[in-house]
């Protein structure tokens, strides 16, 4: 199978991250902004270094819910992957 050449990754800008908790808690997010942003940063450099690019694709809180009321699905993490997923397609197509 070919690695892709780019990916997405669920981003949260600092003023965002309380309400993403608040509105998913069954998010599995971690409590503090600071623990979230660390891992998300490892994880960026490690996909990084494999010689895949990763586009932060931003998860804006109401966005997200209107995304999630519109296909009737749970705001959890299966929710955020297919949102990106879905986001990071159509940006890097068009």
């Amino acid at each position: 199978m070919e690695r892709p050449r780019s990916v997405g990754l669920a981003w949260y800008e600092p003023g965002d991250y309380p309400r993403i908790r608040e509105a998913a808690p069954d998010s599995g997010l971690p409590e503090s902004y600071a623990t979230w942003q660390m891992s998300a940063l490892q994880i960026e450099r490690e996909v990084a270094r494999s010689g895949v690019a990763v586009a932060r694709i931003r998860i804006e809180p109401e966005a997200f819910l209107a995304w999630c009321r519109a296909r009737e699905a749970a705001p959890d993490a299966k929710a955020r992957a297919a949102f990106v997923r879905e986001t990071h397609e159509a940006t890097a197509s068009g």
